[in-house]
């Protein structure tokens, strides 16, 4: 037999560690001292029968108590046990609520989010000028352009008047030059035979 298993068998005897083993040890040799004790006076034996009444009611209460302290550490168990299911279910509980919590924040941030772009729209459109006076604008522009309109119809009529009236200037500029240019020619001609007329006729030769 192994040192080691020597060792828990002697655990095993000695039990919670408080001499059971050696007050069973000490049994079994009283009770052996006690059947070969045949030359022994009777107050000897008494007193060992005795002494082993006491050992055996020690040991006795050492099994009361052993069996007492397992009831005990049963119940110590099972009101453990108890305990764990309960701490299981609260945690379980409180993983939900965690789970919740958690979905709460997440919608909140959403709803927060949405209510910045809320107010930073609500902004935006309070800014914009009211709609009545956005189309009173629009009337105003509509005129104005019309106005424009007519105004760029009277300026192309006017500048094509222009045109024209140049056109008529040039052509008259160019008549008034052709007809300088042809009373210049007649007034050469002129002066031409003039002179062929006044001139002296041919001179008679001498003899």
């Amino acid at each position: 037999m192994s040192d080691e298993e020597v060792i828990r068998r002697r655990l095993l005897i000695d039990g919670d560690g408080t001499g059971d083993d050696r007050r069973l040890n000490a049994l079994l040799k009283a009770v052996i001292k006690f059947a070969n004790s045949s030359d022994d006076s009777e107050t000897e034996n008494q007193i060992i029968f005795d002494r082993m009444l006491s050992q055996i009611a020690q040991c006795e209460f050492a099994m009361r108590r052993s069996l007492l302290l397992q009831k005990t550490n049963q119940r110590e168990l099972e009101n453990y046990k108890i305990i764990q299911s309960v701490l299981e279910e609260k945690i379980l509980k409180v993983k939900k609520a965690i789970e919740e919590i958690k979905i709460e924040l997440e919608q909140a941030k959403i709803l927060k989010q949405n209510m910045m772009m809320y107010d930073l729209l609500a902004q935006s459109i309070q800014e914009q000028p009211a709609r009545k006076d956005t189309d009173k604008r629009l009337m105003e522009l509509k005129a104005e352009l019309g106005e424009l309109r007519e105004e760029k119809r009277l300026l192309e009529q006017k500048l094509d008047m222009r045109r024209k009236q140049f056109h008529v200037l040039i052509s008259s500029c160019n008549q008034l030059q052709s007809m300088s240019e042809d009373k210049s020619d007649d007034d050469h001609m002129n002066t031409s035979l003039d002179d062929i007329t006044n001139s002296p006729g041919p001179e008679v030769m001498s003899e």
